[in-house]
Parts: C-alpha cells; structure tokens; sequence
C-alpha cells in the first residue's frame, strides 16, 4: 500500500485547509484510515480516524473543527477554524487487515502552519 498526501501549506489563525491523501497497490483489506500529527518538539498524535463502515474517531483538540471523510481509496481531512496550536506535520495512515493480521501504512508528512 503507497500513500500520497498532500494540500499543507501556511493559513491564519481561522482558516481553512484540506488535506487528502490517495491509497494505491495492494488496497484490498484497508479497515481504517485516517491522520496523524507531530508538532516540533511533541510527541506524534492520532487526529482522526475512519473506520471503513464510516464510523469516525477525533481527538478533542479537533472535535467541530476538523471532518473526516472518505472516497474510494482517499481520505481527507477538513480542518476549519485552524489555531496556532494546529501547526504540525500531518500524516496519513493506513491499516490493512489480512488473515487476521494488522498492517500499518504511512504517507510522507505534508506540513500545515498555522500563522498570522
């Protein structure tokens, strides 16, 4: 499974961005997906998550703010009302489940900064 991420970039404290991240190889088995974050100096935190029935997961840091969809083999990730405190490298992950195992996948980090 390769992730390609991608739609970081510099936003005002109150913007919007979205980031997506596109799945391709072997998809098939793919139970969740969802995003990461690692802030300078903070140790990485799960964002979001969504289950392939749909079912969505947030940390309470983003919780209103920040949606989390799927299409086929893209997930994105809403983020409106973005603060200071958004500022990280996000990542996308994958989870394929086979034969009763767990494998987990990353894309390359895209940067978000959030900054007047």
């Amino acid at each position: 499974v390769q992730l390609q991420a991608s739609g970081g970039g510099l936003v005002q404290p109150g913007g919007s961005l979205r980031l997506s991240c596109t799945s391709s190889g072997f998809i098939i088995g793919i139970v969740i997906m969802g995003w990461y974050r690692q802030a300078p100096g903070k140790q990485r935190e799960l964002v979001a998550t969504i289950a392939s029935g749909g079912s969505t997961t947030y940390v309470d840091s983003v919780e209103g703010r920040f949606t989390v969809s799927r299409d086929k083999n893209t997930v994105s990730l809403q983020m409106n009302s973005l603060k200071v405190e958004d500022t990280a490298v996000y990542y996308c992950f994958a989870r394929r489940r086979s034969l009763g195992k767990d494998s987990d996948y990353w894309g390359h980090g895209t940067l978000v900064t959030v900054s007047s």
